[in-house]
Order: structure tokens, then C-alpha cells, then sequence
């Protein structure tokens, strides 16, 4: 994928909340490019890619934290108006196949996806001028995963927003909360051993932008999160 910005520039990550359970909308880009990517386009992929063009960007990569049907509703329009490439956890193949396991179909509005890769565990990005890795987090579902973008490089040059690293955590880890593990593929014993084994290894500065509810940090949940 060409690149035309300077990767030193500040990453920029800003959102909306749509769909019928208020779903967090992440999209992000490098100061002065006008590619971004985009995670779990929810619904409404019409708007989602004009309010994009609107501020002049160019969506290039939709990343997914997961197939709920509420983190996909928009998926199909924005991509067709966008030409953007889809990345998802290989381990959620059946959710992208199953429009029960979804709950699209609970919705009237069965939906699957169709990725244009499949990620593995650890597997690093680079798109849109930003690196990511993708940290595989089971227990919203077998398949869900974060992203994560480190604060600086080894020789100290800003990579991220600010001084701070960033997790898009989907629904694994929201405000002193976690996400739902009663739904197919789902586990209670997983999404804890997600959290406390990988994310509360992350930096405690590290910004949460969780699938829904407000932003917080790493430093913050290994302090107040009760449900682990």
C-alpha cells in the first residue's frame, strides 16, 4: 500500500456511536494523510464513508474486533463505497459464517462477512502509515482480538496519539467492566485469562477505546475492573 505521509506524525484517532447498542466507531489516521482505517464499522456504512470523505479521507483498511452483528451492520456498504480491505482473528470464522452465532439473523438482518485476510495471533500491520498488532482475546467470543499501537519506537520516536500507546479492545475490555461471555463461543474463564495474561501486560498508560461505553487505560482497569 503506497504511502505519502511522514510516519512520525501524530496518529489521530477520533469516533461515533451507532447502531442499535450504541457501538463505538474507531477510525484513525496519521496528521496530514488522508488514508485512515477504520474498526467495526456497526451500521450505517453510507454515513460512516461520506463522514469520512467530508473530513477528506480515504478509507483503506477495516479492521474488526470481532462478527457480532452490532460491529458489522455497516460493513458491506462501506466497503463497497470505499474498496477497503477487510482484516479479522482467524479464530472467528464461524461467527462470520453463522448468522445465528452473530445474532444478525435475531435481527431480521442476516449478515456474514467475507475477509480479505484472515490475522493470527501477534501478527503485525501496517497500514495507513500505523503499525498494529493484533493481540487475540477470547471470551466475547472465540475469535475477538485488540489492537494495539506502542507509544514509541526503540529509539524513541513517536508512533502513537500523544505519549501514549493504544488498544482498540473491541468488547473485551470496557470501563471497569468486560464484555458478555453468555453468547456463542463465548467463555468467562477466557476473557479473564485475556485480560490479566495480555492486556494488563500492556504499558499502564496505554489508552482504551473500547466497542462501547467511555475511553480509560490499562493503568486504571488493573486498579478498579472488578469482573477480573
Amino acid at each position: 500500500m503506497a504511502e505519502n505521509q511522514n510516519n512520525t506524525n501524530q496518529i489521530l484517532i477520533e469516533g461515533f456511536v451507532v447502531g442499535p447498542i450504541q457501538t463505538n466507531v474507531w477510525y484513525l489516521h496519521r496528521e496530514g494523510s488522508r488514508q485512515a482505517l477504520l474498526v467495526d464499522p456497526a451500521d450505517h456504512g453510507e454515513k460512516l464513508y461520506e463522514a469520512l470523505s467530508g473530513q477528506g479521507l480515504e478509507i483503506e483498511t477495516i479492521l474488526l474486533t470481532h462478527a457480532h452483528f452490532d460491529h458489522i451492520g455497516g460493513l458491506q456498504k462501506l466497503r463497497e463505497l470505499s474498496g477497503a480491505k477487510v482484516f479479522i482473528n482467524e479464530k472467528e470464522a464461524r461467527l462470520c459464517s453463522d448468522t445465528d452465532a452473530n445474532l444478525s439473523s435475531d435481527w431480521n438482518r442476516p449478515l456474514t462477512v467475507e475477509p480479505d485476510r484472515w490475522l493470527r495471533d501477534g501478527e503485525t500491520i501496517e497500514t495507513c502509515g500505523i503499525r498494529l498488532r493484533m493481540i487475540a482475546t477470547p471470551g466475547h467470543t472465540e475469535g475477538s482480538c485488540c489492537y494495539y499501537i506502542e507509544g514509541h519506537d526503540t529509539d524513541g520516536k513517536l508512533l502513537g496519539n500523544s505519549e501514549e500507546p493504544i488498544l482498540i479492545a473491541g468488547d473485551t475490555l470496557f470501563e471497569e467492566s468486560v464484555g458478555r461471555t453468555d453468547m456463542a463461543t463465548g467463555s468467562a474463564s477466557a476473557i479473564v485469562r485475556s485480560v490479566r495474561e495480555k492486556l494488563f501486560l500492556l504499558p499502564d498508560d496505554t489508552m482504551v477505546y473500547p466497542g462501547h461505553g467511555g475511553t480509560t487505560t490499562i493503568g486504571h482497569e488493573k486498579l478498579f475492573n472488578a469482573f477480573v
